[in-house]
């Protein structure tokens, strides 16, 4: 469930609840009674599976082998040395 930051018209008070997003949204203040607003921040990222490691922590023998560049093949506008 996620976390749902509110913060109230009248006070500024800001306050944080851990709710279904099938609840209705929080109208009232907990502190004053007034009405409230939804803040909107960013979302927490998390990645789960095994594709995400290989393909973002390869082992020192993959690292070595992408290291080397690769051959020029004579494109236009190529500052490698290559004759046109």
């Amino acid at each position: 469930m996620p976390t749902y930051e509110y913060e109230c018209l009248e006070c500024k008070q800001r306050f944080e609840v851990f709710q279904s997003m099938n609840d209705a949204p929080i109208s009232k203040c907990s502190k004053c009674g007034k009405s409230v607003r939804k803040i909107y921040n960013s979302a927490g990222l998390i990645f789960k599976g095994s594709g995400f490691y290989v393909n973002d922590y390869k082992a020192k023998n993959d690292k070595q082998a992408s290291e080397t560049p690769p051959a020029c093949q004579g494109c236009s506008g190529c500052s490698m040395g290559m004759p046109e």
